[in-house]
């Protein structure tokens, strides 16, 4: 009995292995500031932006407009979003009619229209065991 339990315990405890996605964003214009990806889990959290996980990543190595690295996720249904922080103030600047100044782009999508996109647009599953392959194209309005 003690060995079932232990073996329960340990079956319950065991974290999800994570997986590797690899992101390679295009369209970059230049090599001033940062690009800041968001991590997305919901329609919700994408509304409210507060992404369940923020990176910032250097330009200095991107090459011909493209800019690429990996990170790691759990299992399940995300949705990535980057902006290029040219001025490195951490967040999106807009101009006085609530348009971005600084490029933006989400997975897989490319928002050819004014309306912000739904997290419905741009998201995508990790399987266990699977290795992704993202792309983000840039858009500067």
């Amino acid at each position: 009995m003690k060995k079932l339990i232990a073996v329960l315990f340990l079956a319950v405890s065991l974290p999800a292995f994570s997986q590797n996605i690899h992101v390679t964003v295009t369209g970059v214009e230049n090599s001033k500031g940062k690009l800041m990806l968001g991590v997305f889990t919901s329609n919700e959290n994408f509304k409210e932006e507060k992404p369940v996980k923020k990176m910032s990543f250097s330009k200095t190595k991107f090459s011909n407009g493209k800019l690429s690295f990996s990170l790691s996720l759990e299992p399940g249904t995300y949705g990535l979003s980057v902006y290029d922080d040219e001025n490195s103030n951490q967040k999106m600047d807009y101009n006085w009619v609530h348009i971005p100044v600084e490029g933006f782009g989400f997975s897989d999508f490319y928002l050819s229209g004014m309306s912000r996109p739904t997290f419905d647009d741009f998201k995508f599953t990790v399987k266990e065991g699977e290795s992704k392959r993202i792309t983000i194209k840039m858009r500067y309005l």
